[in-house]
């Protein structure tokens, strides 16, 4: 079963490479002729006529890639750090920052890229490609599916397939494929939500202060206030949308997929209606031109208050 963060299921075709933070690799498909000859391959030699036998892929350490030894479960780091979370003791910022250094897995499929017409007119696969799947989020935006083991990945599709990646790379994987979301495992006990400013921050190996513990956010924001003389104090705390709920009930602190910063302003008396949405408009508009805040805020919850005389 989905959360409401991560409901229609669609697929990009994109897929992230397995190398750690800080390498890469071409990435590029197969020409056509060599992926059909791979495909027709099954004999003792190549298209050349060389022998298969003989021939390793093992690099010069004898190790294939950086996952050659994974079991597939849960990086121990992140385990920890949800289990605090959930427990009460923990954070959401805690989390993203063991999930810096986690292995995931991504999920692929195979999705037809070109059909053709085989022998009795019937239609047979020409082209396959291997594709990321993207899911939308309850308010329209996409989001990545990223899960700590395989068996968690299994439980939520038994036909994608898991890549093992550095979760800094499925979120550059994300951020290019325009995607603002990562759900961690989707469907199981706790699915946790990272923001567009965490996914970021994971994407550039920066480490990720939430909105509402930021200070040179606050202080950005309070600068802002400078015009805004009706407004006797700020203030800026957790917002409502952070928190999450394991599937067992439990009420979690973090991993939340709504807005993350609840801006509390306290106003002078005396102010109508239009005086108000001309306030909050200019605050709004003021708010949305710095970059600072574009960066490190996902979304807000506004809230007014009159000062106390």
């Amino acid at each position: 079963m989905l959360p409401d963060a991560v409901e229609s299921p669609e697929t990009v075709t994109s897929m992230p490479s397995e190398f750690p933070p800080g390498q890469g690799s071409s990435g590029r498909h197969l020409p056509g002729h060599i992926a059909a000859a791979l495909a027709g391959a099954g004999g003792r030699t190549d298209s050349a006529g060389q022998p298969w036998a003989g021939r390793s892929l093992e690099g010069s350490d004898g190790a294939i890639h950086n996952f050659e030894d994974d079991d597939g479960t849960p990086d121990p780091g992140y385990s920890t750090a949800v289990a605090s979370l959930i427990a009460g003791t923990g954070s959401e910022s805690k989390v993203v920052e063991a999930l810096s250094t986690a292995r995931v897995f991504v999920p692929i499929v195979a999705q037809l890229a070109e059909e053709a017409v085989g022998q009795h007119h019937l239609s047979v696969d020409k082209q396959a490609d291997m594709a990321l799947v993207t899911l939308t989020a309850a308010d329209g935006r996409r989001a990545l599916p990223v899960f700590t083991s395989t068996a968690a990945l299994a439980a939520w599709s038994s036909e994608a397939r898991p890549v093992a990646v550095y979760a800094a790379r499925a979120a550059l994987s994300a951020v290019a494929e325009g995607a603002e979301l990562l759900v961690v495992d989707p469907g199981a006990e706790l699915t946790f939500v990272v923001r567009r400013p965490a996914v970021w921050a994971l994407a550039q190996q920066h480490p990720w202060v939430p909105a509402y513990e930021d200070p040179n956010l606050a202080t950005i924001m309070e600068e802002g206030l400078s015009q805004a003389r009706a407004v006797r104090r700020m203030e800026l705390r957790p917002g409502n949308g952070i928190a999450a709920q394991t599937k067992s009930g439990i009420s979690v602190g973090g991993g939340g997929a709504g807005p993350e910063l609840s801006i509390v302003l306290y106003l002078e008396e005396g102010l109508d209606a239009s005086a108000v949405q001309a306030l909050v408009a200019g605050l709004n508009t003021a708010w949305s031109e710095n970059v600072m805040f574009g960066e490190r805020v996902d979304s807000i919850d506004l809230k007014l208050r009159r000062a106390a005389p």
